[in-house]
């Protein structure tokens, strides 16, 4: 994790020296449970069950556009899930899958085959370039069952870092239709490039073996289409414990940010490192917010956002506060399972022009989750762990400086 966290380090001071009008702000509010209204009536998280799952219709495959194929991926081996530490009711594993680029290739469109729907509960799908295919093999046989445990991303090796051009490539939830890219859009697949495909399990109903596949649309690389690039707008976390709830030794920050390094080791310098790049104080709050400036022309097509269990709110605008302002993903109560790109009207941003994603946890929602059943509460900070969180606005743009 050295080079990931020299390469944030190096993106920091270049975003720091090169973008002074970038700002973070974290925002003030109550530090139990939010508004009002959600201190009096919280509402509850959908609890899916195996057989809400299984009955979900598949969704449809979309025509084929001129020029365009698709391709079926599937895991290498069977693989039964489990709760990693033994407990809870969810398992988030990555394969690595390969679709066997010969050349450059453009994808255009990602769909999801689940082998077993009874615990298929959502899939995310990564790119992975040449240079970390080797990377990603020695990951996959870390543990003798197939792929490896994984939670918010692929765990790889500077996966956060590159905020300009990050590894994302599409999102499925069951009964989802396949998803193509907008005509004359595609994502450079170089020759070589294998998919991480992360699949999230859920055990409510008891495991049994699966075998999932991916779909992906593709078109020939010369083809003449425009680049479509993912750009993300990551902001520190710094959630406190409850009054009342705050017995635990890990309400204690320093003692919270002490654990994320002895999980995660420099990579749990990540927090710390958001700080200095969205150049914030360290400050308890539900709600925390990060301000990017552009620093060359694009074009906006799609957005999503990214948080954990404990999110509750995310919004990503562009320009607030001038007479510009737009609000393009505003998403009232967060569900982790919906992390699809939401397609929008397209908003070109030139430099100088900003973005801004504000995001808003919960510490009660654990009362509610089976993922934090036997935990103890505990101050929060970014780091990729189930019970941790993060606050990231996904941007799809395609640059027009290309």
């Amino acid at each position: 994790m050295n080079r990931s966290l020299r390469r944030l380090g190096a993106l920091v001071g270049a975003l720091v020296l090169a973008l002074p009008l970038a700002g973070c702000v974290q925002e003030d509010a109550d530090r139990r449970t939010g508004s009002p209204v959600e201190i009096l009536n919280p509402v509850d998280p959908p609890e899916v069950q195996a057989s809400q799952l299984a009955a979900i219709e598949p969704g449809k495959l979309l025509p084929l556009r001129d020029g365009e194929h698709r391709m079926t991926v599937t895991m290498p081996e069977d693989y039964t899930p489990s709760a990693p530490n033994g407990v809870g009711t969810d398992d988030y594993r990555c394969f690595l899958l390969d679709p066997k680029l010969t050349k450059d290739t453009w994808l255009t469109g990602t769909n999801v085959l689940p082998g077993n729907p009874d615990v298929v509960h959502h899939v995310i799908l990564f790119r992975v370039p040449p240079e970390q295919v080797a990377e990603a093999e020695a990951k996959d046989a870390e543990t003798p069952d197939e792929g490896w445990t994984c939670f918010g991303g692929t765990g790889l090796d500077g996966e956060f870092t590159n905020v300009d051009d990050a590894g994302w490539l599409g999102a499925w939830a069951p009964g989802g239709d396949e998803v193509k890219t907008k005509d004359g859009y595609g994502t450079r697949m170089e020759a070589g490039s294998r998919i991480v495909m992360q699949v999230h399990y859920n055990l409510l109903k008891g495991a049994a073996p699966d075998r999932s596949s991916t779909q992906i649309r593709w078109m020939n690389g010369n083809r003449d289409l425009t680049a479509l690039h993912t750009y993300l707008l990551p902001a520190p976390v710094e959630l406190p414990c409850r009054p009342g709830h705050d017995e635990s030794p890990l309400c204690d920050r320093d003692a919270a940010v002490a654990d994320v390094m002895a999980r995660f080791g420099d990579a749990g310098n990540t927090n710390t490192l958001l700080h200095l790049l969205c150049n914030t104080d360290v400050k308890p709050s539900n709600t925390t917010s990060c301000t990017r400036t552009i620093g060359r022309p694009m074009q906006v097509i799609g957005v999503a956002g990214h948080m954990h269990l404990l999110g509750r709110k995310i919004k990503v605008e562009t320009n607030p506060g001038t007479d510009h302002a737009r609000t393009i993903l505003d998403i009232p109560i967060w569900d982790f399972d919906n992390q699809g790109t939401k397609p929008i009207d397209p908003v070109v941003l030139q430099p100088f022009d900003t973005v801004k994603v504000t995001c808003q946890h919960q510490q009660w929602l654990r009362d509610r989750l089976p993922a934090f059943q036997g935990q103890d509460e505990r101050y929060v900070i970014w780091a990729e762990g189930s019970t941790d969180e993060m606050c990231l606005g996904i941007l799809q743009v395609a640059y027009l400086d290309d």
